[in-house]
């Protein structure tokens, strides 16, 4: 193996993996004097991860096919469901996290998960705990993250920690106001006129090995629901495909209205009463809305665990 060690978030990259592999190879290389370290991302990155990339001036990571024999660090997962592949046969040096854990590995490594709103979260507090500063830039793509994950801290996974951090990034970024900001992110991250039915389930999308079988999680959240709207029975029938030909158990795609703080739910499931059950909810032709349903992490997977 060479020296060179690759951090990397997992498949289907979203925002907050892919501004966690970029800072965390800066702050690895800054304090063990290095240059060792380098970003990478598994796949094709996302619309609001090439605008926080180009706003802050970054080029996009390098993309590998797979991690055999080579060095790794996982940010933003911990489950090899979701890792890229070839990661079980990789030499995993460290885990950073903010997700539940299910983690199986053959020897002791560094293993730092926290229950924040993001990863890049952690990565910030790691900074600021040294007395060290990521450049403007670098700290205004960290705070992009964390304005996503935490759907600016209206998610239940918002922390006070995760808050403190965005004041602090703000104020280094020289963003007065990170809200407005926000909402040009998720002005960009909503616009789905241009992506067909797959494209927008797969864009934050992730799976997960339960006891009753395989599920398949995405999110995406907007501000206006209205494109989402007409595309309503395109996304059902394709969330159908992708169920059947994966051999999930569950699809299900979260649509997230950050204003009004709640989310519709399309569903396609083996035991679509026992889904209804564990969610509190009734679903007419495969969809239903659930108010203060914000986030999959914290109030959606907990509920199938």
């Amino acid at each position: 193996m060479s020296e060179k060690v690759y951090i990397i978030g997992h498949k289907v990259p979203d925002l907050d993996s892919v501004a966690a592999a970029i800072s965390y190879a800066d702050f690895k290389n800054i304090i063990e004097e290095t240059d060792k370290y380098m970003p990478a991302v598994p796949g094709k990155i996302n619309k609001e991860t090439k605008y926080a990339l180009d706003k802050f001036k970054f080029s996009q990571p390098e993309e590998l096919s797979g991690a055999e024999n080579k060095n790794i660090i996982l940010v933003d997962h911990n489950e090899f469901s979701q890792a890229i592949t070839g990661a079980p046969d990789a030499n995993i040096i460290e885990v950073l996290d903010h997700h539940k854990v299910d983690f199986k590995y053959n020897k002791p490594i560094l293993f730092n998960i926290k229950p924040w709103g993001a990863s890049c979260s952690i990565i910030a507090d790691m900074y600021f705990n040294l007395d060290l500063e990521p450049d403007k830039n670098l700290a205004g793509l960290m705070l992009s993250a964390i304005l996503i994950d935490t759907v600016l801290t209206k998610s239940p996974t918002c922390t006070s920690i995760d808050k403190i951090i965005i004041e602090k990034l703000s104020e280094i970024a020289e963003i007065e106001d990170w809200n407005k900001f926000g909402m040009e992110l998720f002005k960009v991250r909503s616009s789905v006129s241009d992506l067909n039915a797959k494209e927008i389930i797969k864009s934050d999308y992730k799976d997960f090995n339960f006891k009753d079988g395989k599920f398949g999680i995405g999110q995406v959240e907007t501000a206006d629901l209205t494109e989402f709207k007409q595309k309503e029975e395109e996304l059902i029938s394709e969330i159908k495909k992708i169920k059947e030909n994966g051999g999930y158990h569950t699809v299900i795609l979260m649509i997230t209205d950050i204003i009004n703080e709640g989310s519709w739910v399309l569903v396609d499931s083996d035991e679509s009463e026992k889904i209804e059950k564990d969610l509190g909810i009734k679903f007419e032709n495969k969809k239903a809305y659930k108010k203060g349903l914000l986030s999959r992490k914290k109030q959606l997977v907990p509920k199938f665990t």
